[in-house]
């Protein structure tokens, strides 16, 4: 994410333009705008026009410059671009102003975010700030007639490709080498900073041995480390041992990965946990709370009041950060945020038990 400007404005908000850089960076967006926000940008309107030249054509698109009064934000990840509905606040024609509009913000175009600016939000844009240098990951898991390829984002991990076959005898049988050669070729056109290699046993070692024989190119990107699995539990285990860590310096999924493993260990042992808003909100009061986790989709819900909580979620987190805790903001599109929408989209990680 690139930050250009940031100006103060009346009412106590401020007014940023960003330009997003990466699908991760409009992810970022998806969780900072909410209701009422304004959101400015360049976009393309259909414009209806009748006069006594021109019949009507059910409207001929225009380019302008829009100021949205945002009412709903939709990240879609497969077409690469972040919809901002809401009403037409300010445009470059009058005529326009309060019809409803959607504005698709995408990577490399400028946008205006004026609003209230929440201590979190302006953590995350930093995030995505500070995220633009670190090095993109993909991890190649790899066993006996089986392999998977993920790339690792902000916002989850994706799964790129899988490849299988069968090794025994037979006429439709295919060697393990051409099984390395598919993975080791998608990996070359992924063209990722760095890879990291897992799988049980010694398949992965055999697909390392190929790789340097045959794209030494890609021979220095990559480092192995030992799983019990394949797939979607192979990653996982990648993540938990803090091997992205190793190439990226601050990885959310791996953060996310590693709390949702403490918590549900210290829920297991009927431990210092909470979770579900009562038992949370109890631990706050009391003043218990080491870590804070609450799903970003819960979060945008409740702030545009269309939760059903009985506490102020902006309290909560504040009460929190006061209190010298820390809270971390889980993505829905990950497992983690999966295992803590289960518990009710909101938990805690506690410096004590409470009986």
């Amino acid at each position: 994410m690139q930050l250009k400007e940031r100006r103060q404005v009346e009412g106590g908000g401020e007014r940023i333009t960003l330009v997003p850089e990466s699908l991760d960076d409009l992810w970022h967006l998806a969780y900072i705008l909410e209701p009422g926000d304004l959101v400015a940008g360049d976009t393309h309107r259909r414009i209806q026009r009748k006069d006594e030249q021109m019949r009507d054509t059910g409207g001929e698109r225009e380019h302008m410059h829009v100021t949205i009064d945002v009412e709903d934000v939709e990240f879609h990840k497969f077409s690469n671009r972040l919809r901002v509905a809401g009403t037409i606040a300010d445009c470059s024609r009058e005529d326009q102003l309060g019809l409803h509009h959607t504005l698709n913000v995408e990577e490399r175009e400028e946008i205006e975010v004026e609003k209230i600016w929440k201590p979190d939000q302006l953590e995350r844009l930093n995030e995505a700030v500070e995220a633009t240098d670190q090095p993109d990951v993909a991890i190649a898991t790899v066993e006996e007639g089986e392999a998977y390829i993920h790339v690792v984002q902000q916002y989850g991990v994706d799964e790129y490709g899988s490849f299988t076959g069968t090794t025994g005898k037979g006429e439709y049988s295919r060697s393990r080498e051409e099984l390395f050669e598919d993975v080791a070729s998608a990996l070359s056109h992924l063209d990722a900073d760095a890879i990291i290699l897992a799988g049980p046993g010694f398949t992965k070692q055999d697909a390392l041995d190929y790789i340097q024989e045959e794209y030494r190119s890609l021979t220095d990107k990559i480092t192995t480390v030992d799983t019990s699995a394949v797939g979607g539990r192979g990653v996982h285990e990648v993540l938990k041992r803090g091997a992205v860590e190793d190439v990226q310096e601050e990885t959310r999924i791996a953060e996310e990965s590693e709390l949702i493993d403490e918590l549900t260990d210290q829920i297991a042992t009927d431990g210092k946990a909470a979770y579900g808003i009562e038992a949370v909100e109890k631990a706050v009061d009391f003043g218990a709370v080491e870590t804070l986790l609450i799903l970003d989709e819960r979060l945008r819900k409740e702030r545009a009041g269309e939760g059903d909580w009985d506490v102020d979620v902006n309290d909560l987190v504040t009460q929190v950060e006061q209190q010298g805790g820390d809270v971390t903001v889980f993505s829905h599109e990950f497992a983690p945020g999966e295992q803590l929408r289960n518990l009710g989209g909101v938990a805690a990680i506690l410096r004590y038990r409470l009986d």
